[in-house]
């Protein structure tokens, strides 16, 4: 501020030194020698304190302003991370990074222009005004003060007016650049169906729209400066008229000419600058309510007020009487009970809607509940941290997704930090060395976006291979082997079977010839349990998992060696 001040400082006094110097040429005949050399001095000293007091001031406030859009980014980042699995599943991720980054912008906007150029122009007014009051009359600092009163309504009013062809562009302009990443995400579907020109004709379709808010939005701007260029143009020429008849009657010297031009200019140039600086601060504003409104939008899984650190000592899981339904008219489960005893392995099997996967996401806290009870440890989930309940489970599911990264960046991302042996040995578990010895860059290979440059059994060994990093008590495995063939499968099992034995796991499964050896087999059907208990008790009961087993078995007579129980 201090900077700010004396730049301004130095700014309105320009004018006036530049008058004397005129005076002083017009009263010497236009002889230079006899025109003090110490105005001319000044005159080049307060131009250049003018520029470096601006420069320091640039520089010191940079740093304000950055750390702000850090922080302000950083929050948001934060806050959408901490919302739940329901909002992820239905936002359009091209839509709302534009929303992020226009926001982030417009926080840098308005901080900068209103320190630098809203708060020094209403200064510069009010020492300019005062200037032509004291030295010329209350004609001219009348005019001036009518001059930026009109100017600053008709900005405002003509500016509320033209926001909604801003928010209109905006709007579409995040609409099309969802629709070019949303394509772009499924590339290889649009190749499959070749409908690379409809896809096209969707995009500009959305641009089309686009450029039509933005001519809108051209016109509309239009009108406003060519309103504010008359009111500058009216009040400069009303002025000039004024000083004009001074000198022509002797009241006035050339050089008050010269200075009320000069102050004249210079207040309308920043004051011109002002109008664009107003319309940018309402899109800049408009920018950020809808970054903001990111982060107004609350969680529906939330802490609970008796939260507990949990401890790497295995522990037991009970699902008790639980329902849930992701709409009201879309019950999946209806009163499962389950019981996981410390270092045992319960296995869901059933058919596809039947609620299987829908168990894991409320055991790992994606959703809670509408009615009954997930405990951990004897305490209810829900009285758990997230992030302490979340570190103490490993998941592997069915449909991986990794980083447009290297692949050991997505291997270590189970545990950020983890050596190199800790990476190699989970490796060879989930049998992913040899596939990573074939390849020309070894762990330095990029897997592209969302994975693509694997196939769906490597991507799944890299879960497992994560999972397994992780270290966790309690592991859930969703379909695991599902994109496996049957010579990989066996060996997964295998090292499945070994890392699960000292810990608590849930798997999900749709081949029953992966989990025959489970101490507890649960059989769901429409979100309800119909049969449990161990595989060979439940094939000599006879009942829907015997048929379902016998059905599979034809399907594939020859099930994994492996899996076979002892």
């Amino acid at each position: 501020m201090a900077c700010l001040v004396a730049a301004k400082l130095a700014g309105t006094a320009l004018p006036m030194l530049l008058k004397h110097v005129v005076d002083a040429l017009d009263t010497a005949e236009g002889n230079l020698i006899v025109v003090p050399l110490s105005l001319l001095l000044a005159y080049g000293a307060l131009r250049l304190a003018n520029v470096l007091f601006g420069e320091l001031r640039d520089v010191v406030f940079g740093r304000v302003s950055e750390r702000a859009m850090r922080r302000a980014a950083l929050s948001v980042f934060r806050h959408l991370h901490a919302l739940d699995l329901d909002f992820h599943l239905s936002r359009r991720t091209g839509g709302l990074s534009r929303d992020i980054e226009r926001g982030i912008s417009g926080i840098s906007f308005l901080l900068r222009f209103m320190l630098f150029n809203i708060l020094p122009t209403l200064l510069e007014i009010a020492l300019v005004a005062g200037i032509l009051l004291f030295n010329y009359g209350v004609a001219f600092a009348m005019i001036t003060a009518v001059a930026v009163v009109l100017y600053i309504l008709f900005s405002v009013v003509t500016t509320e007016w033209r926001t909604r062809f801003v928010r209109e562009a905006n709007r579409l302009d995040s609409s099309a650049n969802t629709r070019a990443v949303d394509s772009l995400l499924n590339y290889e579907t649009v190749k499959l169906f070749g409908n690379e020109d409809y896809e096209a004709k969707e995009y500009d379709r959305s641009l089309t729209a686009w450029e039509h808010a933005q001519q809108q939005n051209r016109l509309s701007l239009s009108a406003l400066n060519s309103g504010q260029a008359l009111i500058v143009a009216g009040s400069l020429t009303w002025m000039m008229i004024l000083a004009a008849r001074g000198v022509a009657a002797g009241a006035m010297t050339l050089g008050d000419f010269v200075a009320i031009n000069a102050y004249l200019i210079q207040l309308f140039v920043p004051l011109n600058f002002l109008g664009f600086v107003y319309r940018e601060i309402r899109r800049a504003l408009t920018d950020m309510q809808r970054m903001f409104a990111l982060q107004q939008v609350q969680p529906k899984v939330v802490d609970g007020a008796d939260q507990l650190e949990m401890h790497g000592a295995p522990v037991d899981v009970r699902f008790d009487d639980v329902h849930f339904a992701y709409g009201p008219k879309r019950e999946i489960l209806q009163g499962v009970s389950l019981y996981i005893p410390a270092g045992h392995k319960l296995a869901v099997v059933g058919a596809s809607g039947a609620g299987k996967s829908t168990l894991g996401r409320l055991l790992f806290r994606f959703y809670d509940p509408t009615a009954g009870s997930i405990s951990v440890g004897g305490r209810d989930i829900r009285g758990l941290t997230q992030h302490s309940l979340r570190s103490h489970i490993g998941v592997v599911p069915q449909d991986t997704v990794l980083f447009n990264d290297t692949l050991a960046y997505n291997l270590a991302y189970g545990r950020p930090g983890a050596s190199q042996a800790e990476i190699e040995r989970v490796v060879r578990l989930a049998h992913l060395d040899h596939f990573v010895a074939q390849l020309p860059d070894g762990y330095e290979t990029r897997v592209g976006e969302r994975g693509l440059k694997l196939s769906g059994g490597e991507k799944q060994r890299v879960a497992i291979a994560r999972a397994l990093l992780k270290d966790p008590p309690v592991m859930i495995f969703d379909e695991a082997t599902s994109s496996l063939d049957s010579a990989s499968e066996r060996a997964i099992l295998d090292a499945l079977r070994e890392v699960a034995q000292h810990r608590t796991t849930l798997v999900i499964a749709h081949r029953l010839s992966t989990i025959v050896d489970a101490d507890e087999i649960v059989l769901l059907d429409q979100g309800r349990v119909v049969e449990r208990g161990t595989h060979a008790g439940l094939l000599a009961a006879g009942g829907a998992y015997a048929r379902l087993w016998q059905m599979q078995q034809r399907e594939q007579p020859a099930p994994p060696a492996a899996a076979v129980p002892a």
